[in-house]
C-alpha cells in the first residue's frame, strides 16, 4: 500500500547552489551524499516524515553510462539544462513487490522493484527499494520502499529545526494538459477512487488532490494566468510547486528577507488561508509555497 509521499526530487545543475539558495530560503539542508554508479550526488532536508531532496550530476560520464531509457534518471541531463525543478514526486510503499504486483493486476505498465541505495558523507549506507513507471504509463512518479529505518536516516542526515519554520509538505502540484483524462490515469496507476475536482485560487487551476497521509498529491489545468499555466507554457506538463506547512509565516519572511531573497508573492487559498510563494528564479526551477499563521 501508498502510504506517504516519500519525497521530492529537485534536479539542480550545482549542488552547492542548490544547497546555498534552499538556506536562503531557510530549509535546513545538508548534504546526503553519492549514489554509487550513478553519477548523481544529492542534498536532504527532512520536513516531519517526508524530505525535499536537491539532486545534481556528479560525474557526466558515470551518469550518462547509467542513464539508460527507463531508468529514474534518464533524461535529467537535459531537464537540468532546460532550468531544472521538481521532477518526481516519490511515493512510499509499504511492501513494494506487492504494490508492483497490484499495480501490473490493474494493467499498469511498470517495472520490478531493484534494490538501489546511497553512501553518505561518513560512508554509512542507506539501502531501498524502487520501482519506475514504464512508457505506457508516462506519470512524473515513481514508488519506493525504505529499508533503512527513519530514525537512522534522520540521525546520519543531522536532521534540525528549519528556520523557515516547516513543519511538513502539505501538498505537491504536477499540471497536465487535460484534468479528466490524467485523473483518471492516477488514479488508475495509484489503485485509488478519483477524488473530486474543484477550483483553486493561488495557482489558478482547476485541480483534484489524492491525499496520501498529510500531503496531497495535486493534479491541476490552469483556468487563469498563475504558476500552473506558466509552468505549463515554459516547460510542459510536470510537477512544478512543492507547498509546506510553515509555524509562522511571518518568520519564514524574515528569514528570506535577511538572506537578501525578493519578497514571495502573496495568495490567498480557496480556504481563506493566506500563502506565500517562491518562485522558480529563486527556487532552482520550482515553485516553493509556505501556508501558515502570519
Amino acid at each position: 500500500m501508498f502510504k506517504c509521499i516519500d519525497h521530492l526530487m529537485i534536479c539542480v545543475p550545482s549542488l552547492d547552489q542548490g544547497i546555498a539558495q534552499y538556506r536562503k530560503m531557510g530549509f535546513d539542508i545538508r548534504p546526503g551524499g553519492v549514489h554509487p554508479g550513478k553519477g548523481t550526488h544529492n542534498a536532504i532536508a527532512f520536513v516531519g516524515e517526508d524530505y525535499l531532496e536537491l539532486l545534481a550530476i556528479r560525474d557526466v560520464a558515470e551518469h550518462r553510462a547509467a542513464a539508460k531509457p527507463g531508468a529514474a534518471h534518464a533524461g535529467m541531463e537535459p531537464f537540468v539544462a532546460a532550468g531544472g525543478g521538481i521532477r518526481y514526486v516519490i511515493l512510499q510503499s509499504d511492501d513494494l513487490a506487492a504494490d508492483v504486483a497490484a499495480m501490473r493486476a490493474r494493467g499498469v505498465d511498470v517495472g520490478d522493484a531493484v534494490e538501489a541505495g546511497r553512501r553518505t558523507p561518513d560512508g554509512h549506507e542507506l539501502k531501498w527499494r524502487t520501482a519506475t513507471l514504464g512508457p505506457k504509463n508516462p506519470l512524473p512518479v515513481f514508488f519506493i520502499q525504505q529499508m533503512t529505518p527513519m530514525a537512522e536516516r534522520r540521525k546520519l542526515a543531522g536532521a534540525g529545526a528549519h528556520p523557515n519554520g516547516t513543519r511538513f509538505l502539505e501538498r505537491t502540484y504536477i499540471v497536465v494538459q487535460d484534468l479528466a483524462a490524467s485523473v483518471a490515469a492516477y488514479s488508475k496507476v495509484l489503485g485509488v477512487s478519483e477524488p473530486r475536482m474543484y477550483k483553486g485560487t493561488v495557482i489558478m487551476s482547476h485541480m483534484a488532490v489524492f491525499q496520501f497521509g498529510q500531503a496531497g498529491l495535486t493534479i491541476a489545468h490552469p483556468y487563469a494566468p498563475g504558476p500552473a499555466a506558466d509552468h505549463l507554457e515554459r516547460r510542459g506538463p510536470g510537477p512544478f510547486q512543492a507547498l509546506y506547512r510553515t509555524t509562522s509565516m511571518g518568520a519564514a519572511m524574515r528569514w528570506m528577507k535577511e538572506q537578501g531573497l525578493p519578497p514571495p508573492a502573496h495568495g490567498v487559498r480557496d480556504t481563506g488561508e493566506h500563502a506565500i510563494l517562491v518562485p522558480p528564479g529563486e527556487a532552482c526551477g520550482a515553485y516553493i509555497g509556505f501556508v501558515g499563521p502570519e
